[in-house]
């Protein structure tokens, strides 16, 4: 991967700020701090945002990795699809191309793993290498996984940790992020 100057720092920029956008309302609704209004606002923004990076695939025929839009910006590209969550089709094509960009050397594997798996669970499939989890009135808990006995192995392919030091990490994020007071259900993804 390269440290060079991106080939579209226009794209850099209107993905980073599209991501940052994102994160910041779902760190909103974690704490339940957005009504109604404001979550349909949301959602119609995440539409938004998959629009552009829609366009953007379109147009280069390629997943904006290190080289197109930088690291940062790939991460954004990265974090728009995998919270993409209304358009299972465009998650999957998504995480097509960005297995191209990690097979060329233009994007990390942990970022393919992560949309792999939401892709595969929001297309009512089993997760590949557990970095899906569910926030449910239980607590955090993974979403179903294929061949559990394997999972860590499969992880350690992609260079993430065992899931449950993954797990850890999330339930550690979420209680710094919430507070107290009940959450609906949402779909996470461990740290990459």
């Amino acid at each position: 991967m390269t440290t060079s100057e991106p080939l579209r720092p226009d794209l850099a920029r209107e993905l980073i700020t599209l991501a940052e956008r994102s994160a910041a309302r779902r760190a909103q609704r974690l704490r339940n701090q957005l009504d109604a209004i404001q979550l349909g606002q949301g959602r119609h923004a995440d539409h938004a945002s998959a629009k552009v990076l829609r366009r953007i695939l379109a147009d280069h025929d390629c997943w904006p990795g290190h080289r197109l839009v930088g690291p940062e910006a790939a991460r954004a590209a990265w974090s728009i699809a995998l919270h993409s969550n209304d358009e299972p089709d465009f998650q999957r094509a998504a995480a097509v191309l960005l297995r191209r960009s990690v097979q060329a050397g233009d994007a990390p594997v942990r970022h393919w793993a992560h949309l792999h798996d939401r892709a595969l669970i929001n297309n009512g499939h089993d997760q590949e290498f557990g970095t899906q989890f569910l926030l449910g009135a239980k607590g955090i808990e993974l979403c179903p996984v294929r061949e559990p006995t394997t999972l860590d192995q499969r992880r350690a392919s992609v260079g993430l940790p065992p899931a449950a030091v993954a797990l850890e990490k999330v339930r550690h994020r979420l209680a710094s992020m919430r507070g107290d007071g009940d959450s609906p259900t949402v779909l996470l993804a461990g740290a990459a």
